[in-house]
């Protein structure tokens, strides 16, 4: 089998598996591997094909970060749709460091309880934020 056939197969493999991913690294990669079947197809060395394809692909795979960069949201809660609601502190599973477990929606949630406040157990707290799958809560509802 020719080069130029196997950089052919190699792109059509990426591109197969970023339809999976749906990141668009692999696009461009792929696209860096059909880059490099055309260099082979030319005749050019096998080193100059491997060149071709690792600078397109490096540049894509930049204007990709970039683009994913600039299109990213802020913080990870500004659309956080429970902002301000209530929730019942139940308890606390580690008060020195500020987790807590807070009752919302019918179960039991990770909560991290604003520096500086340690509230009973039974009181209403309101959600400020989230990071991961842990609440950020308050005594005092969030500014809207």
């Amino acid at each position: 089998m020719d080069l130029w056939m196997l950089w052919l197969v190699a792109g059509f493999v990426l591109v197969i598996a970023e339809l999976v991913t749906g990141t668009f690294y692999l696009l461009v990669i792929g696209i860096g591997a059909f880059a490099a079947a055309i260099a082979a197809w030319s005749g050019l060395h096998s080193i100059v094909q491997a060149a071709v394809a690792g600078i397109v692909a490096l540049a894509g795979v930049w204007a990709v970060h970039h683009w994913h960069a600039r299109n990213r949201t802020g913080r990870s809660g500004d659309n956080l749709l429970d902002r301000g609601q209530p929730v019942v502190l139940e308890g606390w599973a580690n008060e020195s460091a500020g987790i807590a477990r807070v009752r919302y929606r019918g179960t039991s949630w990770d909560a991290r309880v604003a520096p500086g406040e340690r509230p009973a157990p039974g009181t209403t707290l309101y959600i400020s934020g989230q990071q991961g799958n842990e609440l950020v809560v308050e005594l005092s509802p969030p500014a809207a």
